[in-house]
């Protein structure tokens, strides 16, 4: 698991192909850390040290889950809906010790392909679980939650120089 400042999670990951054998075994693999680190809702390849746009999620284990149920990993996810806008506690396990109020939309639909298949994947959700996942989405895209927190340029400056 990569921690800031690694420069792979201040940089925008690239899209892929859903049914390279390299891209199937990199979603096992990311699932499969998921699992091993308790209390982790999701997690972006980048955190593995992949610039692949591809993402893990899993929060039934979660006290405030609520719309979806089940794990799954999607390729080349992206935003189709937001709405409902709300603060929220978020942390991060590559900024540890850490937890700030983010903004984020409360609902949302997701869009991407299937690892193996490359079907077509849409997700509706609602909650902690929107939340989630657009924590990982902004992994993708070289953001780490700090970076949406007020005062964080100095905070973010901070992991960058200070080493956290």
């Amino acid at each position: 698991m990569l921690a800031a400042p690694h420069p792979v999670l201040s940089s925008p990951a690239e899209p892929v192909d859903p049914t390279a054998p390299e891209v199937v075994a990199a979603a096992a693999d990311l699932l499969a850390t998921l699992r091993r680190l308790p209390g982790l809702t999701g997690l972006a390849a980048p955190q593995i040290g992949l610039s692949w746009r591809l993402i893990a999620f899993d929060a039934r284990r979660h006290p405030r889950a609520r719309s979806w149920a089940g794990e799954l990993v999607v390729v080349n996810p992206r935003l189709s809906e937001a709405a409902r806008w709300d603060c929220g506690r978020e942390g991060c396990a590559s900024v540890a010790h850490l937890t700030a109020d983010v903004r984020r939309a409360t609902h949302i639909t997701l869009r991407g392909r299937l690892p193996g298949s490359g079907e077509p994947v849409t997700i509706e959700a609602d909650a902690f679980e929107a939340r989630c996942i657009q924590h990982q989405l902004d992994h993708l895209d070289g953001i780490l939650f700090v970076d949406r927190v007020s005062g964080a340029l100095s905070l973010h400056h901070k992991l960058h120089t200070c080493g956290g």
